[in-house]
């Protein structure tokens, strides 16, 4: 048989082809050559030919009849049929694959080889593709060469220990004694690897955490030495020493010092001189300064150390550089809560960042603009931000606007600012808004009552041939039906005046009813406006009357029946008409923003939005929810009241608080045109006027409530000033699993001794890996001083599947009921 062709020249031949056709020829007759050499068990160029089939795998093509090859070339006793043969197992198999453990024994002899070469290919493999079998047999050799002195060798030792420890963390004690003068080595290489072993180790075992918490001084020693030392060009990267090792230490020392008060006291100083010391000229600085801002912030470091930190990001918001940029965003989002005022030192250069290309460093600069939203800096942000709103992308419109409601709604220096920053929102955005934003500045103006001749009179000036916009035509037409005589009547003093006649009144609502670009739910805005006119005006009753009973015959049901039902009040109880079409009362305020927690705020303490974008929940009727909570069995159930009205479907309100899951619900809430909602009144309400939480909330001990599917659901406590009898019950759940938890709803109830209120969540959604917590608060009354009980339901959606668990909690503290 003819001598198979070199790697090389299989590879100037697959070059050559011009078509995949003609490559998938090369390759199958090459492959077929390759077969018949092995069948014939082809010893002298067994080594050639799993190097061209590893070169055809790589290319996509199936190699895997060349398995076995590669365990006959681990076998044999020359270097090179060893180097092909372990880089094949490396490619071509896993531990899916029964076939790996065969060489077990091949790896074993060859850890106990005398070339350190041999040594080191077995502990490549077993590093990349060793299954935990493999690693129970094989971890004694690993340990052995761990504790070697030759430097080649026990670096590889230590990466292949991680790979053992990830497979078999039992294990994990094993390598302890070995590690103890790892640290002391000089070789970069062998520290290197250390750091990595020792970051496993902490990371996985909370005891080994603080076994190595002793080491902080010799990692700070290390970490000085490569900061100070001169010039080394086996190690430099552009002008700084080792930066792979730099940045690798930082992360342990993070590790090390979080919520211990020791350790992070002994890394302030390095911390700090790697903050000033490193060169920010190169991408390698920044990078190094990156880990040094994560560490600062997540370790127990000093205030101007934080301070520092953040000027470190706020100097990387000025780099030309857009992930450097995004990176510095993102930091200081993470760190707006805990230190709000530096943060606001950079808020110009945030700012100036709304005003970028890049899509993904916009939303972020939007998104920690207004976390630095307060009362002292109200009125020029929202400027920006109207600015902003009025200029950007489609999909950044609502997002903004929402932000925007949130802002004006909590800082608003006055009544008049906040309805015209909202007009504004509504006449630049207004089709994107979310579908609460109607009734919330309905219910704004509704309660602004010396300023309904001012607002009428903008909102008529701002529909006048536009009616695009579609929430700001419904607040429009609400108000001219319900303020129409302060319209006509010229008693405006906020400016000059409009001279508006009742016909022309009329023509603009209904030139909203026969508009294309009216949505039915307008349509039905307008039509209950121009029935409210006909007890405001005096001249046009007959023509409203017209209007009315044109309608009547509408093939929209709604408005039809609208128009019907206005029609028998003229005709049959017009006497009722007046009393029934008065002007709304003052609407009592239920809407809440989330979870809120006191922050300083540039000197000044007020409560922080934690997310400016509440998730949508369905609307609950009071009725409903006392028959929903039976839980805890029998009927001394109290009911959960609702916080903020919202905009879910009517479809999904039959199943908002059904937690038994067995319940016939016939009845779902309808839509609201108007927020004519009334709510029970709570016996918590008002709270928030004054400072919420008292110091003996620190004694008492958080507990975790539900663990389960990687789904963990801790409870922190805290006593009202106010009223003793009031716990407050802030829930973090967070999410341990690789896929994000979408669609996270909590649920809960408690015996009718109690009285409990459920506020909005942060989100709907808990970032995998940990990476970051819903907060919810529950508000308990206990005037008897009883044993809390609570029964909860969790729903949401993980990795395509809908979830749900009930689940009870009795073992609240006494600190939290007594």
């Amino acid at each position: 048989m003819p001598a198979p062709i070199r790697l090389r020249e299989l590879i100037r031949t697959i070059r050559t082809a011009r078509t995949q056709a003609e490559e998938r020829e090369m390759i199958q007759k090459e492959c077929a050559a390759i077969r018949s050499s092995f069948r014939e068990e082809d010893n002298t160029y067994r080594c050639r030919n799993v190097a061209k089939l590893l070169y055809m795998h790589m290319l996509g093509y199936p190699a895997h009849f060349g398995q076995l090859e590669c365990l006959k070339l681990i076998a044999s006793q020359k270097f090179t049929d060893k180097r092909i043969g372990y880089l094949g197992a490396m490619l071509l198999l896993d531990e899916r694959q029964d076939v790996h453990l065969l060489m077990t024994n091949c790896i074993k002899n060859d850890l106990n080889h005398s070339t350190q070469y041999v040594q080191g290919l077995a502990l490549c493999t077993l590093g990349c593709m060793g299954s935990s079998e493999m690693c129970r047999d094989l971890a004694g050799e690993v340990e052995k060469l761990l504790k070697t002195s030759n430097s080649y060798l026990r670096k590889k030792a230590a990466l292949c220990a991680v790979h053992v420890i990830r497979k078999v963390p039992e294990l994990m004690e094993m390598f302890l004694p070995a590690t103890k003068n790892l640290l002391n080595e000089k070789n970069h290489g062998v520290l290197h690897t250390s750091v990595v072993l020792l970051t496993e180790m902490c990371e996985r075992s909370p005891d080994m955490l603080s076994h190595f918490r002793k080491l902080v001084p010799q990692l700070v020693r290390i970490l000085k030495n490569l900061i100070m030392s001169g010039y080394s060009p086996e190690h430099d990267v552009s002008g700084i020493s080792d930066p792979f090792l730099q940045v690798r230490i930082l992360r342990l020392l993070r590790i090390l010092g979080r919520n211990d008060d020791d350790s992070s006291e002994a890394m302030n100083d390095i911390l700090a001189q790697v903050a000033t010391n490193t060169e920010t000229s190169k991408n390698v600085g920044n990078a190094i300064l990156y880990e040094t801002v994560l560490t600062i912030m997540d370790i127990k470091s000093e205030s101007g150390l934080r301070v520092l930190a953040i000027n470190i990001l706020g100097r990387f918001l000025l780099n030309n550089d857009k992930n450097i940029r995004y990176v510095a965003l993102t930091s200081l989002l993470k760190t707006v809560q805990t230190d709000h005022n530096a943060v606001q030192r950079h808020r110009s250069t945030i700012v100036d960042c709304l005003k970028d290309l890049d899509v993904s460093i916009k939303r972020r600069a939007m998104e920690l603009s207004f976390a630095l939203v307060n009362g002292n800096n109200i009125r020029g942000m929202m400027k920006e931000l109207l600015y902003f709103l009025d200029s950007c992308e489609p999909e950044f419109k609502a997002d903004c606007a929402s932000g925007i409601f949130l802002a004006a709604e909590k800082y608003a220096p006055s009544k008049r600012w906040h309805i015209d920053t909202i007009m504004r929102v509504l006449t630049t955005a207004g089709s994107y808004v979310r579908d609460d934003a109607v009734p919330n500045l309905i219910q704004l103006i509704t309660n602004s009552m010396e300023m309904h001749a001012y607002t009428v009179q903008k909102l008529y000036k701002a529909i006048l041939g536009d009616y695009s916009q579609q929430p700001l035509v419904q607040v429009a037409s609400w108000c001219m039906g319900e303020y129409g005589d302060l319209l006509i009547s010229d008693q405006c003093e906020e400016e000059e005046p409009v001279q508006v006649t009742e016909e022309e009144v009329l023509d603009i609502l209904e030139s909203v009813l026969i508009s294309n670009m009216s949505a039915s739910v307008t349509r039905g805005y307008a039509l209950t406006a121009i029935m409210k006119l006909s007890t405001r005006f005096t001249c046009t009753v007959n023509r409203i009357k017209k209007v009315v009973s044109i309608y009547g015959s509408s093939i929209d049901v709604e408005l039809q029946q609208r128009a019907v039902e206005y029609n028998a009040l003229f005709k049959k109880y017009d006497h009722m008409r007046s009393a029934l079409l008065e002007r709304m009362p003052v609407m009592e305020k239920v809407t809440t923003n989330g979870p809120t927690e006191i922050v300083q705020t540039n000197g000044e303490t007020e409560p922080a939005v934690l997310e400016t974008k509440p998730p949508p929940s369905g609307l609950q009727p009071t009725s409903q929810a006392n028959d929903l909570l039976d839980l805890l069995g029998g009927n001394d159930i109290t009911p959960v009241i609702p916080t903020a009205p919202t905009s879910k479907p009517a479809s999904a309100g039959g199943e908002l608080l059904d937690l038994l899951g067995d319940l016939n619900l016939t009845a779902s809430p309808a839509s609201v045109a108007a927020p004519q909602i009334s709510q029970p009144p709570f016996l918590l309400d008002g709270l928030s006027s004054q400072p919420l939480f008292n110091d003996i909330a620190a004694g008492i001990p958080s507990i975790t409530a539900y663990s389960k599917n990687g789904l963990k659901i801790d409870f922190t406590f805290e006593r009202s000033n106010t009223n003793p009898s009031v716990t407050v019950i802030t829930i973090q759940a967070s999410n341990s699993t690789e896929l994000d938890m979408t669609d996270f709803v909590f649920q809960a109830a408690v015996p009718k001794t109690f009285q409990l209120q459920l506020l909005s969540p942060s989100s709907s959604i808990i970032p995998a890996f940990n990476t970051g917590t819903i907060t919810q608060v529950i508000k308990v009354l206990n005037p008897q001083k009883q044993q809390l009980r609570m029964r909860i339901k969790l729903t949401y959606n993980h990795k395509g599947s809908a979830m749900q668990d009930l689940a009870e909690v009795n073992n609240f503290p006494p600190q939290s009921w007594q």
